[in-house]
């Protein structure tokens, strides 16, 4: 249903792009789904950028998850145990990001587009908590850097995007099973000449619903009581599989 539903976005986005008098934006872009749905057995999802320009040019498209506080701490040896020797607090810290490309990102802008848009793992946007220090310690950014890696949120090189012809384009992203929930923006950059001449921004929401959402909801309203439940369940089949096993 999400296909045809792109499919059919397509095939508009082509008429459009075949009657100029009816264009009036350089660039078109929207999403196959604007809702990811985290559901029980949730293992990721796809999602199709899609989209048409009113000539030649290339698209840079980026992925932004919601932003947060981060807290990296660097340990250190104290009479032969390890310990947290020092932390430092980051705001702004994308907590997904992915970048997607129809050519290599150093061909189509120069470093300080990059940076003004917020394009390449440099770009980040990622800043010291504490207003009064500007200076960012560069190992613990890397650490966050690389965690984040790990984790799959970050993408360290940039998706392909393909061309249907001169003017249509076209790319999926990947979110994978531990995305974490929110409001993400997608924005799709139009690049003619080392400029950009247009942008979008389109919106994606990543929800938890269900019975799933209902528990997560609970937990975090009413920690106690969870944690309550929780212990009292676990006893409770620990019982249950302890009869089992007598009468077996």
């Amino acid at each position: 249903m999400r296909r045809r539903t792109a499919l059919l976005s397509m095939v508009l986005l082509i008429l459009l792009t075949g009657a100029p008098q009816l264009r009036a934006e350089p660039l078109i872009a929207d999403l196959s789904n604007h809702l990811i749905a985290i559901t029980t057995g949730f293992n990721g999802a796809d999602v199709l950028l899609f989209g048409a320009t009113d000539g030649p040019g290339d698209i840079v498209a980026v992925v932004r998850g919601p932003t947060g506080r981060a807290i990296v701490r660097r340990q250190g040896r104290l009479f032969g145990i390890w310990v947290n020797r020092e932390s430092m607090d980051f705001d702004e810290v994308p907590n997904f990001y992915a970048v997607a490309a129809s050519r290599p990102l150093d061909e189509l802008l120069s470093p300080e587009m990059a940076q003004r848009y917020r394009v390449g793992m440099l770009n980040l946007g990622i800043r010291p908590a504490d207003q009064a220090d500007e200076t960012i310690d560069g190992a613990m950014l890397n650490a966050l850097i690389h965690v984040k890696l790990g984790e799959r949120l970050y993408r360290p090189k940039p998706d392909k995007i393909s061309f249907l012809g001169a003017q249509l384009f076209r790319v999926d992203f990947h979110f994978p099973a531990n995305v974490p929930t929110g409001s993400y923006l997608i924005e799709v950059l139009l690049v003619r000449n080392g400029k950009v001449v247009s942008a979008q921004t389109t919106p994606l929401i990543v929800s938890k619903i269900g019975i799933g959402a209902d528990i997560f909801e609970f937990a975090h309203r009413h920690a106690f009581a969870y944690g309550v439940v929780a212990i009292v369940s676990a006893l409770l089949a620990g019982w249950i599989a302890h009869l089992a096993f007598r009468r077996s």
